[in-house]
């Protein structure tokens, strides 16, 4: 049986057919939204590796949340937001070992919809996993990182295997703090949780075994944790492991349960993840093929039950050990193979590949939707409506300021991303700071961009705004802003 990793060696393909290199020197080296290239009056504490301030990021209402900045190549996303407010994922490493090849950091400090490449957890793959597979080829990538927290510590599981086979094995590390910057931060390699083939899960079926793979953590309202697993093979497991180790408990095996199985050809379900809501838990997995770029046949599905351990039950009541399974995402619009999930509160983090980016077609992309709880199921919505600006931009100037708004409609609601142009409009640069887009009591979307005067905005610029959700993107006409000087520059322009 197939399993649908790495989406690299997919990914590599489209790469080389467009002609660019997944490689390290491709990806930022910080996580700022501006760059160095920015002009100094649009620049924002964002750089010079000052954290932004927290922005007033109005609520989101149930549905897709439209994410704008460094969001791929990101695959498997493992959501968590850290007590300070940022909100991390952390996804598959690149492939043929390129930037280390270890699990990538992605971050947002605006509430999960700007984000920025944070970096890797390591430099380079643990020496023993090579040693684990020596003998036969050694992982290009660590895959299907799962993050969670427990009395004070992160543990960060992640999976290493061959593209092909169930050789597979699952692995912790352990820090105490989220934030690359603190002086605590170092990410502690704890070994290996689980390895397969495994035995001893079925004394009625001594072959029974899963595919050491896409682990998800969930606690049950006692508090006793359990790491959700597999990949295709015999389907989902329940695994219980303990704290503080995070590894699994005496004689696990017999002590497993097989939640999910398809019974069918390839038996394609994988990257579980079992959350609680109200009074039940809900398994989400994945279905059919991942890693085909736009024909990528990847769905997500659930079921619920009351005990952690199942049975899963979907919408029509059958078993998911057994075929059953509610789709609740799939392809839409733009959005290709939705799948590898997790969620975290109520929002599902998940990748998708982009039908929208012409640049890299068809490339794993972080997708987030707010979960819409209803007569207790999570739904999604799948409506498919591209941005189009219903207000052009056009600067309003004081003493010592300007402003500039715009206004768009799409579905999910388009984020602008506004831009400025200091030469006639020959390039354009993205703006340092980049203000909210707020919804309108009209259900349209608007976003204002503020330019204060500081040391003089000495020259006429040009901006414009791009608004974009997973569909599409629709830019503004530009608006000219006339030069402002400010208290003390007023009378010095050439200063």
């Amino acid at each position: 049986m197939m399993k649908s990793r790495p989406w690299a060696l997919r990914a590599a393909g489209l790469a080389a057919a467009a002609g660019i290199a997944l490689a390290a020197p491709a990806l930022p080296t910080t996580a700022a939204p501006g760059g160095a290239d920015v002009p100094q009056h649009v620049q924002s504490s964002q750089q010079a590796g000052q954290k932004p301030a927290q922005q007033n990021v109005p609520a989101d209402l149930p549905g897709g949340k439209t994410v704008v900045g460094q969001t791929s190549p990101i695959h498997d996303p493992a959501l968590i937001v850290a007590d300070d407010g940022t909100w991390y994922v952390y996804s598959t490493g690149l492939v043929n070992r390129e930037n280390g090849g270890t699990i990538q950091i992605w971050s947002s400090r605006d509430q999960g919809t700007t984000w920025g490449y944070t970096g890797t957890v390591w430099d380079k793959i643990p020496a023993w996993i090579d040693e684990h597979f020596a003998g036969g080829e050694l992982p290009g990538n660590l895959w299907a990182p799962e993050i969670t927290e427990h009395n004070g510590t992160y543990y960060l599981y992640y999976s290493a295997s061959r593209f092909g086979g169930n050789n597979s094995l699952t692995a912790l590390a352990t820090n105490t703090t989220l934030d690359p910057n603190d002086p605590d931060y170092e990410w502690v390699d704890q070994g290996l949780v689980v390895s397969s083939p495994a035995t001893g899960l079925d004394p009625a079926n001594p072959g029974k075994t899963f595919n050491a793979i896409d682990a998800g953590i969930v606690e049950d309202t006692d508090g006793t944790p359990y790491m959700a697993i597999g990949s295709f093979w015999y389907g989902i497991f329940l695994v219980p492991i303990e704290w503080p180790s995070g590894k699994p408990v005496a004689d696990w095996q017999s002590k497993t349960v097989n939640i999910a199985d398809r019974f069918m050809p390839g038996n394609p379900v994988e990257a579980p993840y079992i959350t609680r809501h109200g009074g039940y838990y809900y398994l989400f997995v994945s279905f059919d093929s991942c890693c085909r770029g736009g024909d990528s046949t990847y769905k997500v599905a659930v079921g619920r039950s009351t005990s952690v351990k199942g049975p899963y039950l979907d919408k029509e009541g059958r078993d998911m050990f057994g075929g059953g399974g509610s789709v609740v995402l799939d392809s839409h619009g733009a959005v290709t193979g939705p799948g590898g999930q997790s969620v975290f509160g109520d929002y599902l983090a998940f990748h998708y590949y982009d039908g929208s980016n012409q640049d890299l077609p068809y490339f794993p992309t972080l997708g987030l939707q707010k979960i819409d709880w209803v007569d207790g199921w999570p739904e999604f919505d799948q409506t498919v409506e591209l941005p189009a600006v219903l207000k052009q931009p056009k600067a309003t100037v004081s003493a010592t300021s300007a402003s500039v708004t715009a206004t768009a409609s799409g579905t999910p609601g388009p984020v602008a991303v506004w831009e400025i142009s200091s030469d006639g409009g020959a390039s354009w640069q993205r703006a340092g700071i980049q203000p909210v887009t707020k919804r309108t009591d009209e259900g349209t979307y608007r976003s204002t961009l503020e330019l204060p005067a500081g040391d003089g905005i000495r020259q006429d610029l040009l901006v414009r705004a791009v608004f974009q959700n997973a569909h599409g993107k629709a830019a503004t006409d530009t608006a000219a802003v006339p030069p402002v000087h400010g208290k003390g520059s007023a009378g010095n322009p050439a200063r």
